[in-house]
């Protein structure tokens, strides 16, 4: 959500600033995913991940970083949005396509197959979430970025998805606590950092 048009859906976590669709279904339980993803968040990411993926995190926090910040963002939604298999990751970027054609039926039936196929791939859960946000199904894009979470508990992208569904719910305390998990994973992403401090100042503008 902090990318640009044409690589939003690809690299912007849960959600994208897609224009949603007008028809909602059953509300999520956000105080209930909230417990469950600052849970998953506490935890480290399971052993056997990419040594590389590691280092770029680590970047994002360095003193003296080896790249620019946004460049390590992108290098590590490149690494999310890739498999060890070539299909899985052709895949994907079908289904990023899709998404940005919006071409939603499609997307959906290709981002099912992939979470069926290759249930350990963050990515594919995120991608799905991110598509049940556009689509105005929250309460299935909720479930799938508690998945994302529990297979990728460093995901800002799907932290940050959350909390623009927490806030589109009216939960904004909900919101402002995903944004600054996210935050606390990559403090470059603007956008993110803005949209909290604007919520910090709604509840600062509140009587006691």
């Amino acid at each position: 959500m902090q990318r640009r048009q044409t690589s939003q859906a690809s690299r912007a976590g849960a959600v994208s600033k897609a224009r949603a669709a007008p028809v909602r279904v059953a509300a999520p339980d956000i105080a209930a995913a909230l417990r469950r993803i600052v849970a998953l968040c506490a935890k480290a990411p399971a052993p056997g991940r990419s040594k590389r993926l590691d280092a770029l995190v680590r970047d994002l926090h360095a003193q003296t970083p080896p790249r620019d910040a946004e460049e390590t963002g992108d290098l590590i939604w490149a690494l999310w949005t890739s498999h060890a298999d070539i299909a899985a990751t052709d895949a994907m970027q079908k289904a990023i396509g899709l998404i940005v054609a919006k071409e939603p039926e499609a997307a959906r039936e290709t981002l099912d197959r992939l979470c069926q196929a290759y249930p350990d791939w963050a990515e594919a859960w995120n991608k799905r979430a991110t598509l049940a946000f556009i689509e105005t199904r929250d309460a299935e894009a909720v479930a799938d970025i508690v998945e994302t979470l529990a297979r990728e508990p460093r995901h800002f992208g799907a932290l940050a998805g959350f909390g623009q569904i927490a806030l589109r719910q009216g939960h904004p305390a909900a919101a402002l606590a995903a944004y600054e998990t996210a935050l606390a994973l990559n403090p470059h992403l603007d956008e993110l950092a803005n949209a909290a401090e604007e919520l910090r100042g709604l509840f600062a503008a509140r009587p006691n």
